[in-house]
């Protein structure tokens, strides 16, 4: 179909000005109205209702997190710390507990394995001694020799009664500084972590308990007629050399000691630490793979219950899922 063509009114030349041809051409109408916009959905960080949602989603998610943790916290213990034992109470210091706790009493039936002092710097107190000893016995001076002609009288400006007083007044200002400087409770988290990790190798390794605890108890899938039960494990100990640092109940304490660390420090001053969040729920779980190793390599025997009552743990870390 052929384009269409409008028809001039008048073929003569227009005498108007230029700017009026524009007048005649036709006009175009348009409407001062706005184009009405499409509205937008909303995008679910932007709408009230789907926010109010997911808050009320997470509160409901957090009480019931609660409210589960602390019935499982009711029934089988506290996942992470468990019981406060005087041993697990003394990690905080590094030193042995005094009073001795049940467990290292001469009357107690259970294992006596022997605590050791321990000081910073990995001193002995039998070392310091000697060392203040040595000090006090070359800091002695000699007896002085009577001078002929004392002129200015220096000699019997003291008395030797005066001088032995203030020698043994710094002596015991110098052997107090040096127990001040060589306490545990003065030295750093990584030297008392240093000192407890050695306290677990002497209360829990096998180059210890084998002398004081018997073997585990024989399976009960064994033919035949099953010998008496040893009341030590001597056998075992002739074999071993050098101190055990490798076995489940020594790896367990440590674990327990470290733990005991990172949880209190979390508590009071690293509430918003997640690294350290996360490096508690490793510990916690390899601990509850060791626990689950060793009772049921050990069947419920005397390393057994050595371990978990003198660390105080309860059926919670060990048992079912633990979520902190």
């Amino acid at each position: 179909m052929p384009p269409r063509i409008p028809i001039a009114t008048c073929l003569r030349a227009s005498k108007a000005p230029v700017s009026c041809l524009h007048a005649s051409l036709p006009i175009r109408p348009f409407s001062t109205t706005p184009i009405p916009q499409i509205p937008r959905p909303k995008r679910k960080h932007q709408d009230q209702y789907t926010l109010a949602q997911a808050r009320a989603r997470k509160a409901a998610n957090l009480s019931r997190r609660a409210v589960l943790s602390t019935e499982r916290s009711a029934a089988l213990g506290d996942p992470v710390k468990g019981l406060t034992t005087p041993f697990v109470k003394s990690f905080d210091t590094g030193s042995a507990p005094d009073p001795l706790p049940e467990y290292l009493e001469p009357d107690s039936a259970l294992p006596k394995p022997a605590e050791k002092a321990h000081l910073n710097f990995f001193l002995t107190p039998e070392k310091v001694s000697e060392s203040v000893l040595y000090s006090e016995r070359i800091s002695t001076p000699r007896p002085p020799k009577k001078a002929e002609g004392d002129v200015y009288g220096i000699l019997n400006d003291i008395s030797p009664q005066e001088q032995e007083q203030q020698r043994v007044a710094v002596h015991e200002k110098a052997a107090a500084a040096v127990s001040v400087i060589t306490a545990l409770e003065n030295g750093s988290s990584k030297d008392r972590l240093r000192v407890n990790i050695q306290r677990c190798i002497d209360m829990f390794g096998r180059h210890n308990t084998d002398h004081i605890l018997p073997p585990k108890p024989a399976s009960l899938l064994t033919e035949g007629v099953v010998p008496p039960t040893p009341e030590t494990n001597e056998e075992a100990a002739k074999w071993r050399a050098g101190p055990d640092t490798g076995s489940s109940e020594v790896q367990i304490a440590i674990l327990t000691a470290k733990i005991r660390t990172l949880a209190e420090f979390l508590e009071t001053r690293g509430k918003k630490d997640m690294h350290n969040k996360r490096n508690l729920r490793v510990l916690v779980h390899r601990r509850q793979k060791l626990l689950q190793y060793l009772r049921r390599r050990e069947r419920g025997g005397p390393r057994w219950q050595h371990c978990i009552e003198t660390l105080g743990l309860t059926e919670g870390t060990w048992k079912g899922e633990i979520s902190l």
